[in-house]
């Protein structure tokens, strides 16, 4: 998938995750989402940052950022923070903003394009499942997210937690990693890699229970 292709991959699916948010009711918005500590309202809120600039950033969200420091905090309390900042807008908004970047190729200072992608594949998802939601992620586009995060270090650092297993997509030509195979579909391999294990049981091959073995104990 090429860079267009990227982008049109990010744009369908700003369009499906703001389709599902908007048969929400007002209980579903506060459930908790596949991200720990996170609401689905959260992570609606989150993806609305998808275009954020250092200089748009509100005295809020500086203070946080400060504090942060201060506190020798994390990275992703500074992002959890900013999300929760946003996420008393109201929801007729969050939809709105997520709908209104469809067709932009802005995106964060100090990303690309394919953390953007990878931000809305996984972040959808993490709104859906929970709320037993089916919301499509193209096989293609799955597989150049979970590239980027593959290759990455922080924050999933996914080759040293599953260092010794190769995993293989099952509906796109897509490997990644040395040792016991571990199978299934791309979309579930993207999620498995950026630290969703509910996916767990969607993977096969002879690596698949010890590898769930392994990550269930490492945050247990």
């Amino acid at each position: 998938m090429d860079r267009d292709g990227a982008w049109q991959a990010i744009d369908a699916q700003r369009l499906r995750v703001a389709g599902v948010l908007e048969q929400l009711s007002d209980d579903d918005w506060r459930q908790p989402s596949l991200c720990a500590g996170w609401t689905v309202r959260d992570v609606a809120a989150h993806l609305t940052m998808q275009q954020v600039g250092l200089r748009q950033l509100s005295a809020e969200l500086v203070k946080a950022r400060r504090d942060v420091i201060k506190s020798r905090g994390s990275m992703n309390r500074l992002i959890h923070d900013a999300a929760i900042t946003r996420s008393a807008l109201p929801t007729e908004q969050l939809i709105a903003e997520i709908r209104g970047m469809v067709g932009s190729r802005r995106h964060n200072v100090g990303v690309t394009y394919r953390e953007t992608l990878l931000d809305i594949l996984v972040h959808s998802q993490d709104i859906a499942m929970p709320l037993d939601r089916p919301l499509e992620v193209p096989p293609d586009a799955a597989a150049l997210a979970a590239s980027r995060a593959w290759s990455r270090g922080w924050p999933f650092y996914p080759r040293k937690r599953m260092r010794g297993f190769r995993l293989v997509a099952t509906d796109v030509q897509w490997a990644a990693g040395d040792g016991a195979p571990v199978n299934g579909p791309m979309a579930a391999i993207l999620l498995l890699i950026t630290g969703r294990l509910v996916v767990l049981p969607m993977l096969s091959g002879d690596g698949a229970v010890a590898l769930g073995a392994r990550l269930t104990t490492s945050t247990g």
